[in-house]
């Protein structure tokens, strides 16, 4: 019913940056928050920002001053502009966001596939 399609993942060096989007398509009624969240290997899933319907952004301490999350409504699209990367930002990062779908009165969380990130000089 619902795609998230990211892209914008790859190498980078530490002190480099990246920017990754992610387009929402499908039988869509309306998106709510969006975001991202990144998952190093062998630890757990975690929140790196969101940016809510009216466009409020929050983003993990690790990150604040260095990612910047931004949305297009129009297009159903969230970016994640990564600046100053260090080795720590190392993960693979999935796209989220909550839908309502078409013909359907509830909300539901859907995910991308995920994208790569390394950060290594």
């Amino acid at each position: 019913q619902v795609q998230l399609v990211e892209s914008g993942g790859g190498l980078a060096q530490p002190g480099g940056s990246l920017r990754l989007s992610c387009v929402v398509s499908g039988r869509i009624f309306r998106v709510f928050d969006m975001g991202w969240y990144r998952q190093a290997p062998g630890k757990q899933r975690e929140l790196v920002a969101t940016v809510s319907d009216d466009r409020a952004t929050r983003l993990t301490d690790s990150v604040k001053g260095r990612f910047t999350i931004n949305r297009d409504s129009a297009q159903n699209t969230v970016t994640l502009q990564m600046d100053s990367l260090k080795p720590e930002d190392t993960a693979v990062y999935y796209c989220n966001a909550r839908i309502r779908v078409l013909f359907y009165t509830t909300t539901a969380d859907y995910w991308g596939q995920g994208t790569q990130v390394t950060v290594s000089s």
